[in-house]
């Protein structure tokens, strides 16, 4: 089924007699906490009534949300590499953000890798925003970086509208963006403290990764020995430690190694103010499957075995992890090597950010998990993540940001039918339940014609 749309003043007239910009109903809303006949009245792009289903709302245009769909609060991703400018043929603002509305995600925060100039300093961002302005199709926002010698920058960008400020702990992938040491981690922390922003990390220990032994050739078990679990354990707990000692809001970034979940949890019950993130590649995908040569796999830190990933499953229903996101990061096709299959040679990253609610969805419905939480891990608590209050969910007062699911709909993953630049994926071929039928952002269809995504900015 499609979804039926009317122009024009509703046949039926609310209470009060008025007429909305934009009115939304269906038998399925995903309003609060639970999925309930509703209709939605949209004003300037805001949403500005949630009532029961039958309530009769006028709206100069009104979409009648189909029996097979859902509607949902547009989803938020706040971990994309899009790579523009710079790297613009591994991604670009265009590429990535009709992607991302096609798989429902209505906000993307950028990193500030592996665009040239990396985002560490003013005249970086405004270069940025630039390149963005003209081709977002979904709203974007963008994190800062922290590297040695930019702490002078990082006060200037936080209050030029940056989310909060990503490093690494290791060498990350290009050398225009290098690595703190801890103690230079500790003493960003404690500047970004100074002004309550947050510290993202990448986190993998450099030594003991240097003392792994290193990937060669295509097998994967090679590639997963040379970044071993306790590389992640060592690094999260330095990121534990450092963050406890400056009082800073810490973020650990795509967590692959269950071992992990204890300290985390211990942390936070002691009050240190850390929030964890994982990605639909750890929980979706598996080591024992992924054959030799098979680079399309290859992401660091790694994707691990079946009895990593159900731990991560139930740190992620215990609240240990608290969101979902893609952490979208492309290349051409030539730099993940497919023709040698070299998995130390090839770029390592998974480009998902299409997929991510459809690859979660069929997971979460195998396991009896409802769409309410997943639009939790995947909406709610990324928008809390960033500070962005008016996103992630449907309430009175939030941005208009939807989309519009059909849960029980099927598809074929086709790498030439996305809108990813690069037609590569370890998804593909894969039989996903969800299909995105429509986005819409501030109360307007995203028509992937028009680019009409807003820059946005840290609330204050």
């Amino acid at each position: 089924m499609s979804i039926n749309e009317a122009v024009g003043r509703a046949s039926t007239q609310d209470t009060t007699g008025t007429t909305f910009d934009l009115v939304l109903r269906g038998q399925q809303v995903l309003a609060g906490q639970d999925i309930a006949p509703r209709e939605i009245g949209v004003r300037d792009g805001k949403i500005v009534a949630v009532e029961p289903y039958g309530t009769g709302l006028s709206g100069t245009r009104v979409i009648e949300v189909a029996a097979d769909e859902v509607l949902l609060p547009g989803l938020v991703d706040t971990h994309v590499h899009v790579n523009e400018p710079g790297r613009t043929e591994w991604e670009g603002f265009e590429s990535a953000t009709k992607a991302a509305a096609a798989g429902g995600v209505t906000t993307i925060v950028d990193m500030p890798l592996n665009s040239i100039p990396p985002t560490v300093n003013l005249e970086a961002l405004e270069i940025k925003r630039e390149a963005a302005g003209k081709n977002a199709y979904v709203n974007v926002g963008f994190w800062g970086g922290a590297i040695p010698g930019n702490k002078k920058d990082l006060r200037e960008l936080h209050e030029a509208g940056v989310f909060g400020f990503k490093c690494f702990l290791l060498h990350s992938g290009v050398d225009e963006f290098p690595s703190l040491s801890v103690d230079e981690m500790e003493e960003d922390m404690a500047e970004l403290a100074s002004f309550d922003s947050l510290m993202i990390v990448h986190a993998e220990d450099a030594e003991i990764i240097d003392n792994s032994p290193q990937p060669v050739g295509g097998k994967y078990a090679g590639f997963l020995d040379s970044r071993p679990r306790d590389a992640e354990n060592t690094a999260i707990a330095q990121v534990i430690e450092r963050a406890r000692t400056t009082g800073v809001r810490a973020h650990v970034l795509h967590l692959s190694s269950s071992d992990a979940l204890e300290m985390i949890r211990e942390a936070k019950a002691e009050g240190v103010k850390l929030t964890v993130e994982t990605c639909p590649h750890y929980l979706t995908l598996l080591s024992e499957d992924i054959p030799d040569g098979a680079t399309a796999f290859k992401c660091c830190p790694p994707i691990r075995e079946n009895d990593n990933r159900e731990l991560l499953w139930k740190g992620l229903e215990e609240g240990v992890i608290d969101c979902i996101v893609s952490d979208h990061s492309p290349s051409t096709i030539d730099l993940k090597d497919v023709e040698n299959g070299d998995f130390g040679v090839a770029w390592g990253g998974v480009a998902s950010l299409q997929l991510g609610l459809p690859l979660i969805w069929s997971e979460a419905k195998q396991r009896g998990l409802k769409l309410e939480q997943v639009v939790q891990w995947m909406g709610v608590n990324p928008s809390k993540l960033a500070g962005l209050g008016a996103k992630g969910s449907i309430e009175e007062g939030k941005d208009a940001d939807f989309a519009i699911f059909a849960p029980e709909d099927t598809f074929e993953v086709d790498v030439q039918k996305l809108h990813h630049k690069n037609p590569i994926s370890p998804y593909q071929g894969k039989t996903l339940h969800g299909v995105v039928r429509r986005s819409i952002i501030a109360g307007n269809d995203v028509d992937f014609q028009t680019p009409s995504g807003q820059l946005i900015r840290r609330e204050h």
